[in-house]
């Protein structure tokens, strides 16, 4: 079995569900000691299956849109395991999808802090103890729709991380420090335990929400959505060293769908 991240420490998160968990246990099936953090309490059966499986981990439960929950994270890390080796930034996704004009300032913030911020926190979070130890590695996961259609704020905000993970890159270089990312694509996964939006949706929101699913599959060269193993793979390629010579780079990951 492939043992990329044998004794490394990486912190994932959003682990309870979808991408995150995928990671999770993927990374610790082969060798990584995990830091589970998410918001939700079942965060804890992502640790319950890779202990089952013979590895090794620990949750964090933590609002990520602090940055007193992005440090609670890496102060866990670093009292258990006593090192960060890479941290996957994997917090966010849009609330709603309809057209810009129709979000209330509110809705605009919510989006922002969603899938902005637990990114720019966790890394000013960790990059101290990055510097320390002249290494480290950070994956953001941003998102193909940077260029979409009934999701602006949220194209902000991906774009927002875009843009920090090559300036951050190309300033802590000479830290040891690596940060990429991975655009994902549309992603069949199963349904969430507790919905983004939790209000019943109409009609028109159910409309919006299928042109934004035409859209993505439209501009996807193989006309389909990928898989969370497939996303997993992108992420944990270069999370490993084998993509040692690749840093501030945004890779896609939406069956040609450059965002």
């Amino acid at each position: 079995m492939n043992q990329r991240f044998e004794n490394k420490i990486v912190i994932v998160t959003g682990a309870a569900q979808g991408i995150g968990r995928g990671v999770a246990l993927q990374a610790a099936s082969e060798g990584a000691k995990v830091v589970l953090a998410d918001r939700a309490e079942y965060v804890t059966t992502t640790l319950e299956e890779i202990t089952t499986q013979g590895g090794t981990g620990v949750t964090v439960l933590a609002d990520l849109e602090t940055y007193a929950g992005a440090q609670s994270v890496v102060n866990k890390a670093i009292e258990t395991y006593g090192r960060i080796d890479v941290l996957i930034n994997n917090v966010g996704g849009a609330i709603w999808m309809k057209p810009f004009e129709e979000f209330s300032e509110e809705e605009i913030i919510k989006e922002i802090n969603r899938s902005l911020f637990p990114t720019l926190w966790s890394c000013r979070a960790v990059l101290p103890h990055m510097q320390h130890q002249k290494s480290g590695v950070i994956v953001n996961v941003s998102s193909i729709a940077t260029c979409g259609i009934n999701r602006l704020p949220y194209s902000a905000a991906k774009g927002g991380v875009n843009s920090f993970t090559q300036s951050m890159a190309f300033a802590h270089a000479k830290d040891g420090i690596r940060i990429n990312a991975v655009a994902t694509g549309g992603t069949e996964a199963p349904p969430r335990v507790i919905p983004r939006n939790t209000s019943p949706l109409s009609e028109q929101d159910q409309a919006w929400m299928q042109e934004v699913v035409d859209q993505t599959i439209d501009r996807s060269y193989m006309k389909r959505y990928g898989t969370i193993q497939e996303q997993v793979n992108a992420i944990l390629f270069l999370a490993s060293d084998e993509s040692s010579y690749i840093t501030g780079t945004v890779v896609p990951v939406g069956g040609g769908d450059q965002g």
